[in-house]
């Protein structure tokens, strides 16, 4: 009963990976880092990387691979992960879709206050320091203002996103459903989720296994060789990348939202918002649409989860 109830809680910190990763701003690393299983996890990733590991396969040493892999660790904390992400995906694609501006503004505090703690982690800083934080930030802002707004839905896109978004799903600090908001799919992969779209989500899921087996293993060893380079480029990626959740960003989104609140279809409001998003919109009425005062709040909101998450992770001890 012990064992059974100790995977019980690992399943429940699961759930907080899942929710984390679900929140562009929010790392699943963090999570784990938090609950005190992120070590378990880089060990039971590393097994699934060595050889060694998969010749038990092949013995038929079935019990030895799963006890060389934490086996039951990690499919108590899969089905957590999993519960999480399908139970939240469908309040995420509503609130993107009804109340835009309040949601981005929440992520963005969730993301600038996770930038900053990563900025104070790194210590003694030097000139060439603030050249690799420089050098993160302008690839960052490259990539977010050179990349179309609509990327492609076809598999092969998919496979990449899914490739690229489990190496920094893993990493505290950085979220992978913030890679899927630079990569423009967020939303697309939420909606994948509500309606069980499975050739997009088998697809996405294999490349999240193919990335993390071909990727993980480089990454650690970056993060063994050149950590602090490593961190200085990625927090300075993520200030650059903020221009993609600034909650202005999409005016049509926010106009699209009005419309619905006003008691307009979906088609006839996305109609409506794409026009004025064309020909403009007076500076009055525009304001109002903006709901500043509701964005600073819930970007104040993010910024105290960070903090509170930070404090917590502090007063927890790592196995």
């Amino acid at each position: 009963m012990k064992g059974l109830f100790n995977y019980i809680v690992v399943a429940l910190k699961g759930f907080g990976m899942g929710a984390a990763n679900v929140v562009p701003g929010v790392s699943g690393g963090t999570i784990a880092l938090l609950t005190g299983i992120y070590t378990e996890l880089i060990e039971a990733l590393n097994a699934l990387m060595i050889p060694a590991t998969w010749k038990m396969v092949l013995q038929g040493k079935w019990k030895s691979f799963w006890k060389e892999i934490h086996g039951n660790f990690l499919l108590a904390l899969l089905a957590g992960v999993g519960i999480s992400i399908f139970s939240l995906a469908k309040l995420m694609e509503y609130v993107i879709v009804y109340h835009p501006v309040q949601t981005w503004a929440f992520f963005f505090g969730l993301i600038i206050a996770s930038a900053v703690y990563m900025l104070l982690d790194i210590k003694d800083w030097k000139g060439k320091d603030i050249l690799w934080a420089l050098l993160g930030g302008v690839l960052g802002v490259t990539i977010c203002t050179l990349s179309p707004t609509q990327t492609p839905d076809d598999l092969w896109f998919i496979f990449l996103c899914g490739a690229i978004a489990i190496c920094t799903m893993i990493l505290p600090g950085i979220s992978g459903s913030f890679i899927l908001v630079i990569l423009g799919k967020y939303e697309f992969i939420m909606n994948a989720l509500n309606t069980l779209n499975w050739p997009v989500l088998i697809v996405f899921a294999i490349g999240c296994v193919i990335g993390i087996l071909a990727f993980a293993k480089f990454l650690h060893w970056l993060l063994g060789r050149y950590e602090r380079q490593t961190m200085l480029v990625l927090v300075g990626f993520v200030l650059g990348s903020l221009v993609k959740v600034w909650p202005w960003n999409d005016m049509q989104a926010v106009y699209k939202a009005e419309f619905l609140h006003q008691g307009l279809s979906p088609d006839v409001a996305a109609e409506a918002a794409a026009t004025l998003a064309t020909g403009g919109v007076p500076l009055q009425e525009a304001t109002g649409m903006m709901h500043i005062p509701g964005a600073i709040l819930w970007a104040i909101a993010g910024i105290v989860l960070v903090v509170l998450l930070e404090v917590l992770s502090k007063k927890t001890p790592q196995a």
